[in-house]
């Protein structure tokens, strides 16, 4: 799946093409939009737009809007506002991670410096909030909505859910977490598509509880990258570095087998011996809480295939069954 170019292999070559087309309308938009009149400020604000990403809510805005009449410049800047609030979190994240790299460059901390990389994110909130604005007063307020469920998914993923000692409410804990951390940007990506592409209300509901579906279902194969491959371009066991209880890890502290005792043990908190990594990842590689992970993802993946049955067939809703598959099948 070629997220970045729009291509989503065996949809509708028509429908390809008009994507593709509002893809490059949405790069050009966003370079407009984050440039600057002081040099420096547009080149920190344009840095991660520049690395590139897979422009996977962009994306998602456009395939939305062609279940309706298909993109127009208010879908475009709906998708442009919605990547924006994404590239900001980034900055963010990155320096509550410390990252040194981000989409194969430089973070922003590293090349500006935190203070720098935190009022950049800060700047791209508030064009992202001046490009929704044009859109009407609706858009804002669920602009403000998803923001304020995005900073409190990632408030309680920072105080991870290791804190409940329930296994089996973790999980339910952790689902709900990433249902806000991450569903919300992406509900709201299809929302929006539906939106301005002239979608009716039930059609807009039934993609924007499609999209909340799909965000869970992208970071929880995200997960099972980071603990299965080491050719997905992040580096393996970053959440086990950090002690972060994901779902693999949260299905594995389920277990009352004796042999699992290393593996608890290991998975505690965070794991700073590269030994002790690679062990914990061999362990957790092995257990049937990977396959427990995987088919917990298929089934939400299916259940967001699911409510596209609702809507008439067309190539637009055929190309969100696909992405879908797509999403959940990098983790397979």
């Amino acid at each position: 799946m070629t997220v970045a170019s729009g291509a989503i292999p065996g949809v509708d070559e028509a429908l390809q093409a008009r994507v593709a087309e509002g893809v490059e309308a949405v790069a050009r938009r966003l370079e407009e939009v984050v440039d600057h009149d002081d040099p420096f400020i547009a080149g920190a604000s344009g840095h991660l737009v520049a690395a590139g990403g897979k422009r996977f809510r962009p994306l998602l805005t456009l395939l939305a809007s062609e279940v309706g009449e298909g993109w127009n410049d208010q879908v475009v800047d709906a998708a442009v506002g919605v990547e924006l609030t994404h590239l900001a979190s980034l900055y963010h994240d990155d320096v509550m991670d410390e990252a040194d790299l981000r989409r194969g460059v430089a973070s922003a901390n590293a090349a500006y410096g935190n203070a720098t990389a935190i009022l950049v994110g800060d700047l791209l909130f508030g064009t992202a909030s001046a490009v929704v604005a044009d859109l009407g007063a609706e858009a804002v307020k669920i602009q403000a909505q998803t923001f304020v469920r995005l900073c409190a998914g990632q408030i309680r993923d920072d105080l991870q859910t290791g804190m409940v000692a329930d296994p089996s409410e973790a999980v339910t804990a952790y689902l709900g977490i990433l249902a806000d951390k991450t569903g919300a940007l992406i509900a709201t990506a299809a929302r929006y598509g539906g939106m301005f592409g002239g979608c009716d209300e039930a059609t807009i509901g039934t993609l924007t509880e499609y999209g909340e579906k799909l965000g869970i279902v992208f970071q929880l194969a995200d997960d099972l990258l980071d603990v299965a491959s080491d050719t997905s371009g992040k580096t393996p066991g970053t959440d086990l570095r950090e002690g972060k209880a994901t779902l693999p890890v949260l299905y594995a502290r389920t277990s009352d087998d004796p042999a699992d005792a290393r593996l608890l043990e290991l998975t505690r908190g965070p794991i700073e011996d590269p030994g002790e990594l690679d062990e914990a990842l061999g362990l957790l590689r092995a257990h049937r809480a990977m396959g427990q992970a995987q088919e917990h993802t298929q089934r939400i993946a299916d259940e967001a295939r699911a409510l596209l049955d609702g809507l008439p067939q067309s190539p637009a809703t055929d190309s969100l069954r696909a992405l879908v598959d797509g999403v959940a099948q990098r983790s397979a």
